[in-house]
C-alpha cells in the first residue's frame, strides 16, 4: 500500500498556530506508513498582500488547492479572530469550488486546531467553523474523544472538537504539556483513520 499522506494547512500570526501544526504533524508521522505534509496559507489583506514574497521566509511552503488532491486526509488551523477562523484561511477555502464540484475530499477524515488569546477568547466557534466548509466537502470530521485524559485535565486548551491553545493576551504563553499531547493526539487519530480507509478502498 502506498503512503498515507496527510494534509496539513494553517495560518499563524505569532507563531503558535505554527508550533501546534509541528506537533500533529508528529502525531501523524508517528503512525507507521503515514506522512504529514505541512503548508501555510498565504496572508491577505492591505496589511501583507502587496508585499509578500513568492516563497515564505520561514515555515511551510504555501498550500495550493492542487494538493488537496494528492492527500488522504486534511487537517485545518487557525488563529481565533472573533471566534470565527482567519479571512486568511477562510480566503484558501473559498478557493475550494472546483474540488467541491469534483468531489475531491468526499470520504476523506478531517480535523481542525486553534490557537487564542484567552479561554473564552471563542476556541470552539472557531473550530466549528472551520467544520462547516469541511462537511460541505463531504469529509468525515475527526474530533477528540474523552478516552484521552489530557482532555478533562487540561487547564488551558484542549476540545472534543479539536485541539486548542490559549496563548495569552500578549500571545507569548507557549504549549503546555496537555496541549501538546492533544495536539499529537489529533494528528494520529486522523491518520490511523485515513490510512484503515485508504487501505479498505485497496482492499
Amino acid at each position: 500500500m502506498s503512503e498515507t499522506r496527510i494534509l496539513i494547512v494553517y495560518d499563524s500570526n505569532g507563531g503558535n498556530t505554527c508550533a501546534m501544526a509541528q506537533r500533529v504533524a508528529r502525531g501523524v508521522n508517528a503512525v507507521r506508513g503515514c506522512e504529514a505534509i505541512l503548508r501555510c496559507v498565504e496572508k491577505i489583506g492591505t496589511r501583507s498582500a502587496e508585499r509578500l514574497p513568492a516563497v515564505p521566509d520561514a515555515g511551510a511552503p504555501y498550500a495550493d488547492t492542487a494538493s488537496l488532491a494528492e492527500c488522504d486526509g486534511l487537517i485545518l488551523g487557525t488563529p481565533t479572530h472573533f471566534g470565527n477562523m482567519s479571512g486568511s484561511l477562510k480566503h484558501f477555502l473559498d478557493g475550494t469550488t472546483e474540488q467541491w464540484f469534483a468531489g475531491t475530499l468526499a470520504g476523506k477524515p478531517a480535523a481542525v486546531f486553534t490557537s487564542t488569546g484567552s479561554r473564552h477568547g471563542g476556541q470552539e466557534s472557531t473550530l466549528l467553523s472551520m467544520m462547516v466548509p469541511l462537511l460541505h466537502h463531504g469529509m468525515l470530521i475527526c474530533g477528540l474523544p474523552y478516552t484521552l485524559p489530557e482532555l478533562s485535565r487540561t487547564t488551558g486548551g484542549g476540545t472534543p472538537y479539536g485541539a486548542s491553545h490559549v496563548s495569552g493576551e500578549d500571545g507569548e504563553r507557549a504549549l503546555d504539556d496537555d496541549e501538546r499531547a492533544l495536539c499529537t493526539a489529533l494528528g494520529e487519530r486522523v491518520a490511523r483513520i485515513a490510512a484503515a480507509l485508504k487501505s479498505t478502498r485497496q482492499a
